[in-house]
């Protein structure tokens, strides 16, 4: 059972709700965002108040998953959302070229790797990558696929890593 769905969500300033034919949008400062509402979930908003429910208790579960996609959505159009990664290992650099990240990560090519729509990519340094957007799904894809071409290997902690990432060392084999 969900508790999740049972917390409404309140729209701050200048955040715009509209809920029509199985769709639901919210528009704000930061751009726009649209959802398909799952048909066993019912969304509805009065006083700047957005509320879900499920059509029977059978449906918490989802109900509670459509209030988390929708409360991230208003977040998301207000705030933002924001991924670092940090590169280890010598030579690894990133640089920003155009609309695409280009990535030294120690293989005989560089990596280009093109931004999406709706994602904005820095390099404050050389070995740092900021990711930020509005969408909370494809601000983590991004930051997943570029961490996927080099993950962070156990013996050197070599790689691409999430900033708040702790990597678990081994020991190297003995003589």
């Amino acid at each position: 059972m969900s508790r999740i769905a049972k917390n409404p969500i309140e729209l701050p300033k200048g955040v715009e709700f509209n809920e029509s034919g199985g769709a639901v949008s919210v528009k704000g400062p930061k751009g726009s965002l649209s959802l398909e509402v799952h048909p066993s979930v019912e969304i509805t908003f009065e006083d700047g108040v957005v509320s879900v429910a499920p059509h029977n208790e059978a449906d918490m579960a989802m109900a509670g998953t459509m209030r988390a996609l929708v409360a991230n959505m208003v977040e998301g159009v207000t705030n933002g959302f924001e991924r670092k990664l940090s590169l280890v290992g010598v030579g690894y650099r990133a640089a920003i070229q155009g609309k695409s990240l280009n990535l030294q990560l120690g293989f005989s090519h560089p990596v280009d790797y093109e931004i999406p729509e709706g994602v904005t990519i820095e390099t404050p340094s050389q070995t740092e990558i900021v990711i930020r957007g509005s969408d909370k799904q494809l601000v983590g894809q991004v930051a997943a696929k570029i961490r996927a071409y080099r993950p962070p290997e156990p013996y050197k902690g070599k790689g691409v890593r999430y900033v708040d990432e702790r990597v678990i060392m081994k020991e190297a084999k003995k003589a």
